[in-house]
């Protein structure tokens, strides 16, 4: 591939998809061809995906049906638009993506990492993120910061008890995967963790 992989990460409330929208203004403004897109969604049918996952009324999905729901939604979102972006030398930032699945479903929702791992590899057909950033911010703080859950999201109401588990998902993954997935303090203000996105990516050389 030809192109930067870059994805965002963080548990629900964590400021993930502000920051998403200011690195969109910035390559704009500097004139860098990019894909900005996110997880579950991106194309028609991810998004229609999306809306059944995380139907507050679809109380009676099983964990399984969830975890594969995901890794359908991001198949044909790789295939439709990540991949063919790749291919063109563009940048893609993809707000979630398969650590996602490994935190929410592997971790939170007790399915195990080789169950997950197993999905995902016939999902991402081997396009792996040239770098992760996490943003760092513990649920309770998360939460408070928003004002609560969202009252339409089947996630965002399964509880502290699932979104701590999530979160630990996340601190488990940088574990295994130090060298891709960077964690960025979510706790600062807006503009400094812009700041700091920006440091990063432009010291890797993924961005301008």
């Amino acid at each position: 591939m030809k192109g930067k992989l870059i994805t965002f990460e963080g548990c629900e409330g964590c400021g993930k998809s502000t920051q998403v929208r200011l690195l969109q203004e910035y390559l704009q403004t500097t004139n860098q061809q990019f894909l900005m897109t996110r997880e579950p969604g991106g194309t028609k049918i991810s998004e229609k995906i999306r809306s059944i996952i995380l139907d507050k009324d679809n109380k009676e999905m099983v964990d399984e049906c969830e975890a594969l729901l995901y890794a359908s939604s991001r198949c044909q979102l790789l295939k439709e638009r990540v991949l063919p972006a790749l291919d063109r030398g563009e940048i893609v930032i993809i707000d979630r993506y398969y650590d996602s699945s490994f935190a929410y479903q592997a971790y939170a929702r007790g399915l195990g990492y080789d169950f997950v791992a197993a999905a995902n590899n016939f999902a991402i057909n081997n396009a792996q993120p040239d770098i992760t950033i996490f943003f760092d911010i513990d649920p309770y703080h998360a939460f408070l910061r928003k004002g609560g859950a969202d009252s339409t999201d089947r996630l965002e109401l399964a509880g502290m008890e699932f979104h701590n588990k999530v979160y630990n998902g996340y601190r488990a993954l940088m574990e295994k995967f130090p060298q891709r997935i960077i964690a960025i303090d979510a706790s600062m203000s807006v503009d400094a963790i812009h700041n700091d996105v920006i440091s990063l990516l432009k010291s890797k050389g993924f961005i301008q």
